[in-house]
């Protein structure tokens, strides 16, 4: 029996051959608890992290590892505001997240809308090529960009990091496949009754890629938050630092502060939870959408 045939359904919608089949209860019994398993070792570093921010510094790597603390440390939650520039950090992170994800979404989404609605001679080309720059890792050219940005100013600024990160190829190809799957008809019509290419994309565009753009959106800011090699090679000066650089300086030479490095990355964390809460919905149609035309 076949793949194919255990899956396919009839025309009326009735039940599958695997559906029919008498081992189908013992198939969903192992399929949930395969699923189970494999959310349960996702979730467990997220769980230590959470369980190791309520300890004391020096029960964080006690073997066995102890699941419930005792006593609660809640205090990290207090101390890590007295002892480090946590508030300063977040501002600068949430900062550079906004500003980031903005420019990315408005660069991303308007290259992409040239690639996939206008028509221009080597534009498949141009396109190819300019998305094979995802290949190429960023520790190729590090050294030379670090060089260029120290020779006009930017080094050890915010601003170097913006001009990093506000344009990306993978915002092109992502919104460049979302716009593949709007009808084409719908720009022609707009450009019949005279609304120029400015006027489609903002007009006409935009608000039909909500979806794809809430995607981008939420990868951009969730790379920017996270991001710690560039803020780590741009950003010098203490009061520039992101949260992910700002933990690190928790570690010296001869210590650390793991329970407060936890507590922390519990903080650093809570944001990005809840950004993700919330544009959930936009985000799941948006991959979903995008991968039709993939």
């Amino acid at each position: 029996m076949t793949t194919s045939s255990l899956t396919s359904s009839s025309p009326s919608g009735s039940r599958t051959s695997l559906e029919r089949s008498p081992l189908y209860p013992l198939y969903r019994v192992i399929g949930y608890m395969a699923l189970i398993i494999a959310a349960a070792a996702v979730m467990l570093p997220f769980a230590w992290m959470i369980i190791s921010s309520l300890k004391m510094n020096n029960q964080v790597f006690t073997v066995p590892v102890q699941w419930i603390p005792d006593p609660v440390q809640w205090s990290n939650y207090i101390e890590i505001w007295q002892k480090s520039d946590m508030f300063l950090w977040t501002r600068n992170t949430l900062f550079l997240s906004v500003v980031i994800t903005f420019l990315q979404c408005l660069t991303g989404s308007f290259a992409a809308y040239g690639f996939s609605k206008m028509r221009f001679p080597g534009r498949d080309t141009l396109f190819l090529m300019y998305v094979a720059t995802i290949a190429v890792p960023w520790q190729a050219y590090m050294v030379p960009q670090f060089q260029i940005f120290t020779e006009i100013g930017l080094n050890n600024t915010l601003w170097a990091m913006i001009a990093l990160q506000a344009f990306g190829a993978f915002g092109v190809f992502l919104m460049r496949q979302y716009f593949e799957s709007i009808p084409p008809e719908l720009s022609e019509a707009a450009r019949v009754d005279g609304l120029n290419e400015y006027g489609i994309y903002r007009r006409i565009m935009l608000p039909l890629a909500i979806p794809g753009i809430a995607s981008l959106a939420l990868l951009t800011f969730v790379n920017t938050w996270n991001d710690f090699l560039g803020p780590l090679i741009y950003l010098r000066d203490r009061d520039i630092w992101t949260i992910q650089i700002g933990l690190n300086s928790f570690i010296d030479q001869y210590n650390a502060e793991h329970a407060l490095i936890m507590t922390g990355s519990v903080l650093s964390v809570l944001p990005i939870a809840l950004i993700f809460g919330f544009a959930q919905r936009y985000f799941v149609e948006g991959v979903a959408t995008t991968g039709l035309k993939g």
